[in-house]
Order: C-alpha cells, then sequence, then structure tokens
C-alpha cells in the first residue's frame, strides 16, 4: 500500500539571499519547497481538502502569508510548524497588512493566512517549515457532469497531488502524473511540473463498479513512491575542469524518530573535502566526521559492502522526537576524474542523478555547448550558466554536459 500521506518536502536554492530591507520597505517575502495536495471530498460539495507544505526563506521574517485564491471559499484552517509538529498562531487578513509584511500585492481585494512563525527566519542560511491545512469550496474547479466528476485548476507551483474520493475510479488526466494507491484504497494522482508556466491539470473520475476498492498491499509496492513528494534535492558547482573538482550542497528532511545521524557514502571514484553541515530549521552548524574503511565497521554503522577504500562522512543532530523533523543541509567538496574532466578543450560533465531536483552550475568563463538531458537553462547574477534537471521518473538520469572556454 503506498501513501501520499502528509510529510515535509521541495526548491532549489542557490541564488544569494535577500538583505534586510529598509523599515519603508520591508524585505520581499521568498518561499521555496512547496508541495500541495488536493483530497478532493464529496462529490456534489465542490470541496476540496488542500495539505499545502512551504518553507519561508525571507532572513529575519516573522511571518508568513499564504494567499487565498480568489474565487474560492476557505474553511476549517490550521497551521503547524513542520520542524516541531506543533501548532502555529496565524489569522486571516487583507491586502494592507499582506504588503506590510513583505508581499507586492495585485488586487486590493485579495485575502490572505498570516502565520506567525515559530521563530524568525535564521540570517545564516536557514529558513521555516510551514504546514498550511484548509478546505477550499470551488465550484469551478470541482464539479460533477453526470455521474463523473471533474478537477480542472491551473497549478502554479511545481509539485502537487491530487487524491480521489473512495470508490472513485481515475478515467482520464490531462498532465502526465503518476498514479498510486492510498493505504485506505484512494487512488492519489501525483505529478511534476517541469515547465515555467502553469499546469493545465483536468483530471476526471467514475465510480468504481467493478473492481474491488478495498486496500491491499501491493506485489510491487516496494518499487512505488510519489516522486513529486521526495525531499531531496542537490546543487553542484564546477570547479575549473582541469581540477576535476566541484563543491556541492544536499537537503535532505529527517522524520524518523530517534535519528541523529546522516551517512553520506562517497561514491567510489570520487574523493571527499571540506564538509560542513547546518540545521536549516535553526542555521546552526553540525558536528561532522569523515570515516574509512575498518572505520567504519567499527563504528557500526548501516553501510554494505566496505572496503578499505570506502569513505563515509557522518553528520550528527540532536536526536529527532516524535511528530518533529529536521532540515539538513550538507555541502562538500568532492574530486573526481572520472566523471568530471577536460578532453582536449571541452569540459565533459557525465554523471547520474537520483534525486528529483538537481543543478549544475558551471565554471565561470565557460559556455554551455551540450545537455543531453532536458534542463532549464538560465545565467546567474555572476554571468555562470545554471543548468536545472527536475526528474518526475524514479529512476535516475544519466547528464552529460559539454561546454567550452568563452
Amino acid at each position: 500500500m503506498l501513501s501520499l500521506a502528509v510529510a515535509p518536502l521541495l526548491a532549489t536554492r542557490v541564488s544569494a539571499q535577500q538583505p534586510r530591507a529598509s523599515a519603508s520597505a520591508p524585505a520581499r517575502q521568498t518561499e521555496a519547497d512547496t508541495y500541495t495536495r488536493y483530497e478532493l471530498l464529496a462529490p456534489t460539495s465542490g470541496k476540496f481538502r488542500i495539505v499545502y507544505e512551504v518553507t519561508a526563506t525571507t532572513p529575519g521574517a516573522t511571518h508568513y502569508f499564504n494567499a487565498i485564491r480568489m474565487g474560492s471559499i476557505a474553511s476549517d484552517e490550521s497551521v503547524f510548524d513542520r520542524a516541531s509538529g506543533k501548532p502555529l498562531i496565524f489569522d486571516e487578513v487583507g491586502a494592507a497588512e499582506a504588503r506590510a509584511g513583505g508581499i507586492r500585492v495585485n488586487d486590493s481585494m485579495q485575502r490572505y493566512i498570516r502565520v506567525k512563525l515559530a521563530r524568525p527566519v535564521p540570517d545564516s542560511g536557514g529558513e521555516q517549515r510551514v504546514l498550511i491545512i484548509k478546505t477550499y469550496e470551488d465550484r469551478a474547479s470541482y464539479f460533477t457532469r453526470g455521474d463523473t466528476i471533474v478537477f480542472t485548476r491551473p497549478l502554479g507551483i511545481k509539485r502537487n497531488a491530487v487524491v480521489l474520493p473512495p470508490a472513485y475510479e481515475l478515467v482520464s488526466s490531462s498532465y502526465p502524473a503518476q498514479v498510486l494507491q492510498e493505504a485506505d484504497g484512494r487512488i492519489g494522482i501525483s505529478f511534476l511540473n517541469n515547465t515555467p508556466a502553469e499546469a493545465p491539470v483536468t483530471l476526471r473520475a467514475v465510480p468504481n463498479t467493478g473492481a474491488s476498492t478495498r486496500a491491499s498491499r501491493s506485489s510491487v509496492a516496494s518499487r512505488l513512491s510519489e516522486r513529486a513528494h521526495q525531499d531531496r534535492e542537490i546543487v553542484y558547482f564546477l570547479q575549473q575542469p582541469e581540477t576535476h573538482a566541484f563543491d556541492l550542497y544536499h537537503d535532505y528532511t529527517e522524520s524518523r524518530p530517534g535519528t541523529s545521524t546522516y551517512l553520506n557514502v562517497v561514491r567510489a571514484g570520487s574523493s571527499v573535502s571540506n564538509p560542513s553541515a547546518r540545521n536549516l530549521d535553526t542555521g546552526e552548524a553540525l558536528r561532522w566526521e569523515v570515516l574509512r574503511g575498518k572505520a567504519i565497521t567499527e563504528a557500526k554503522l548501516a553501510v554494505s559492502n566496505v572496503t578499505p577504500e570506502t569513505e563515509v562522512v557522518v553528520f550528527h543532530f540532536p536526536p529527532v522526537t516524535e511528530g518533529a523533523s529536521v532540515r539538513l543541509r550538507m555541502s562538500e567538496t568532492y574530486t573526481d576524474s572520472v566523471r568530471y574532466k577536460l578532453v582536449g578543450d571541452e569540459l565533459i560533465w557525465d554523471r547520474a542523478f537520483g534525486r528529483p531536483s538537481n543543478t549544475v552550475v558551471l565554471p565561470a568563463g565557460w559556455v554551455l555547448t551540450n545537455s543531453a538531458i532536458p534542463a532549464t537553462v538560465s545565467t546567474r547574477p555572476d554571468g555562470r550558466v545554471q543548468l536545472d534537471f527536475l526528474n518526475a521518473r524514479p529512476d535516475e538520469i544519466n547528464t552529460l554536459i559539454t561546454a567550452r572556454r568563452r
């Protein structure tokens, strides 16, 4: 049985954080890691429950503002701090209050949920993770046509899931999606939007009058997981190719009670240096150590096939408590002469990515010439070329990138 149950989760943040604004011009609200789950309620109600995960990233911010979509009637709201699992104080405000809090308001009639964060967003590369639960009534988005239910809605964020009412089967989806059965038998439709535009989602479903809708564990359950809800992301900053070196950071959310370490097994053929880590919820630095070969076995770490060359970076943090989670950012420098090299005058990056969100930043002074896997390409303020790969598939993508000097 596969569940699309609520858990913390993704977006890549590689640009510099905003400086604090003056008293007359509050810093613009920024956010990341947005994920929305729509649970369709009774077909004739026009209502759906929304589970919205978001990360507030504006340094120093004490509040987060969530817009209530125009045309929807909101009710049954609750808000939680995802780090501790505890409720947060919130209220509903108008455009004036939102503007004062850093929102660029386009409509004076717009309403917002204003959330008081558990603590200010840390200045030192931190964030605050928020969970907002609410029910919308929106008959333009969710309605019936005979015995068919229709959910149609342009979705702007990149990660979404829609869960059908009990005893309904999916008959059409306008957008490529995973279809995953919930533990209670409901059908979930989950997708990653890897375009810069809104996803024009239209789903249709009918009552299931044939096959059983009772929940039962699939024989291939171990191969099923919701890709859009996975919370791992990685960013590579390539150094000059003659060095074969690249800096990276990877983000991960740990929610298993009692867990107090993260193990990063260095890929064979690579070597690691300059590790560091921080708790993104608090901004505090974390302790780490690098173990090799026999030391890994003696430490009784859960690492298989240990050889004298095996290298593991161990990051330590306080044990996770029940109902809580911790968002980690681990940074390292890797050297890999096989997968990152200079052949003649051509830079070659040849590496497999397993995470949903992967970013590669080319070295200064290099022009992109090939990318075998489709990517969103942009130029950073420092002139470096950035490639963003959003992989909706559950398997790895073998990226091959080449570049030449300007």
